[in-house]
């Protein structure tokens, strides 16, 4: 065709790449319509996990061969996240609605780091929601990210900035004469190992503050930890609370741990990875008191803001600090007042990224299309399911309970001999019946069952099925008997 570059990637027969399009989402809306008929997880087989160890190729292949490969390869052997038996770690379930917006996302292929362009106003309006939700003032910026590892990381960072100025940033930590040291619970995730090792403070200036009976943050353990520091001739300088902890789920006495910041000059920081959207539920807010006064919020939509990944989200209080720690003067970066360099600050100078995808898309729709009250009460219903767990663990005489049932995390085991090895065999026969797909973690030294509910679509019928596994299963590891079938 005339004025058609030789080599453009586009279709030559557009009606017929339309039809496989059309036929592509089809297949992919009927996956989540009829998700509940298929199992949870199956294990890859060696000959599907074979296909991809192919060479580069080299030569073009027909799209809807392609997609074939797709529906019989990758589709079946998932995760499986977005099935209502998928309650290991916590991933959220994602929405045909976020799927279509994510769609939309990569037709328009926006870089999202900076110009003057409406998909970051979008981004831009998402930061204004999450101020009102957490009662942050009007000055505070938030930035998209991969997920609340790097959440975690941007406030250690704009925490250290506080800390030491600037001036930081050319410097380095080695330049100062100040050693920081950082606070959090010994339930805390593993990432704010991670944060304070790669802001350059190194993990030995973490303190790991041990858990009282509610798996809380020990605050009279904190106070000590600090005051010894500060004897010893060291900085504190940033504490780590946790809304939702990885484990239990448990929310640290956020109030607490805010005035014990603000009297003692360091940041307060909340990792609120799925904890924090719990502001969404009226009935679960009230336990939140504190998480107004943080000068950061980590947290994922991607959670129980069942966006589809990945939709992580940092809140800083102080905009003009957070800016401070990113911002660049690069040449190639210069602002302008009209055109395309217009419409400073840009993304990139809230983060490290430069290059970003238009994550605010899907997010915006997600809560432009359900409204904040109903995804809050996704976010009640997946609690309640938790109780009614709860409830049937301790009705059951060859189960207990292993933690506190706080948010929508249950911890529990099979009663048995030998009980470590019968439970981590238990999970693994669990996944790999397809029938549900919990995790393990270690509660007081013993291997637990860990059921974290967040998919929007699980229900009674789920739970009531990983009951009846899980004792079958437990039978089948410690009477040596092969299970029946289950359903």
């Amino acid at each position: 065709m005339e004025g058609t570059p030789k080599d453009t990637l586009d279709p030559v027969d557009w009606p017929a790449f339309r039809a496989q399009g059309h036929r592509m989402l089809d297949d992919i809306l009927d996956y989540l319509e009829h998700i509940r008929e298929r199992p949870v997880w199956q294990p890859i087989p060696q000959n599907v996990r074979t296909l991809f160890r192919e060479a580069l190729p080299q030569e073009p292949s027909d799209l809807a061969t392609v997609h074939k490969t797709f529906m019989q390869d990758i589709l079946p052997f998932s995760v499986g996240n977005a099935h209502p038996g998928f309650m290991g770690w916590v991933h959220g379930g994602g929405t045909p609605v976020g799927m279509l917006a994510e769609m939309l996302a990569a037709g328009l292929n926006s870089n999202l780091g900076g110009r003057d362009q409406i998909p970051i106003e979008v981004e831009r309006q998402v930061v204004q929601w999450v101020r009102d939700l957490f009662g942050f003032p009007q000055t505070a910026t938030g930035l998209f990210v991969t997920g609340t590892s790097m959440a975690n990381l941007i406030s250690v960072l704009v925490a250290r900035t506080a800390a030491l100025g600037g001036n930081v940033r050319h410097t380095g930590m080695a330049a100062g004469h100040q050693r920081l040291t950082a606070y959090t619970s010994a339930g805390a995730h593993s990432c704010i190992t991670q944060a304070v090792d790669l802001a350059g403070l190194g993990i030995d200036a973490l303190r790991i503050i041990p858990m009282n009976e509610h798996y809380q943050i020990d605050t009279v353990a904190l106070d000590q930890a600090i005051r010894a520091d500060r004897r010893a001739g060291l900085t504190p300088f940033f504490i780590a609370g946790t809304a939702g902890t990885v484990d239990v789920g448990a929310i640290d006495d956020l109030a607490i741990l805010a005035d014990m910041a603000h009297k003692e000059g360091l940041w307060f920081h909340v990792d609120g990875a799925y904890g924090a959207l719990a502001m969404l539920a009226p009935e679960i807010a009230p336990r939140l008191a504190g998480l107004e006064q943080a000068d950061s919020i980590a947290f994922d939509f991607h959670k129980w803001g069942q966006v589809p990944y990945d939709a992580g989200f940092i809140l800083v209080r102080d905009g003009q600090l957070h800016h401070q720690t990113f911002a660049s003067t690069a040449v190639y970066l210069k602002r302008e007042t009209r055109g395309l360099a217009a419409g400073s600050p840009w993304p990139c100078d809230f983060g490290p990224d430069l290059s970003r995808g238009f994550r605010a898309l899907k997010t915006w729709f997600t809560i432009k299309v359900y409204g904040a009250k109903r995804l809050g009460r996704v976010i009640s219903d997946t609690c309640a399911l938790a109780q009614y767990l709860r409830q049937r663990i301790e009705s059951e005489p060859m189960l207990e309970i292993l933690a506190p049932v706080s948010l929508n995390i249950v911890c529990f085991r099979y009663r048995c001999e030998d009980s470590d090895r019968v439970n981590a065999n238990i999970v693994a026969d669990l996944q790999e019946s397809g029938i549900a797909a919990p995790s393990t973690t270690t509660i007081n030294g013993r291997l637990a069952i860990r059921a974290a509910i967040v998919n929007h679509r699980t229900n009674t019928s789920d739970i009531d099925a990983l009951i009846r596994a899980t004792i079958v299963f437990g039978q089948a590891n410690t009477e040596d008997i092969p299970p029946r079938r289950i359903r």
